[in-house]
């Protein structure tokens, strides 16, 4: 199997599920996404995890050939970027979560769009 999909078939459910969650309980995800934003631990801890789960595709698979796996070096890619930004700066994440989450239809377009990506990836994980 290549890495590709193996990260696919990682990645790929747990963006579903967590735009699945985000659909179905969006009332508590957003209480969730208030109590996060107000904790710079928090913050830190997810950068940490991204950082670490981000460097971990970036060092398997980077590679920027054209086709479906480039998704997967960009998804490891932003989590590296995510990842130093919640720990460099965790303040302007904190300023932005509370901005973003504001915003009436940012949580449904948002999980639609996570959606549709881990489906892809897990279609394109799973698939033969």
């Amino acid at each position: 199997m290549s890495s590709s999909k193996f990260i696919a078939r990682l990645a790929g459910p747990v963006l579903v599920v967590s735009a699945a969650a985000m659909l179905l309980n969006g009332n508590a995800y957003r209480a969730i996404v208030d109590e996060f934003v107000q904790s710079p631990a928090l913050i830190y801890m997810a950068g940490f995890l991204g950082l670490v789960a981000g460097l971990a595709i970036v060092n398997v698979h980077n590679s920027w050939v054209w086709g479906w796996p480039v998704i997967i070096t960009i998804i490891g890619w932003l989590g590296v970027i995510g990842g130093v930004i919640r720990m460099m700066a965790p303040q302007f994440i904190e300023t932005l979560g509370a901005e973003l989450y504001d915003r009436p239809g940012f949580v449904t377009t948002s999980a639609i769009v996570v959606l549709v990506l881990g489906g892809f990836v897990s279609f394109k994980g799973y698939s033969a």
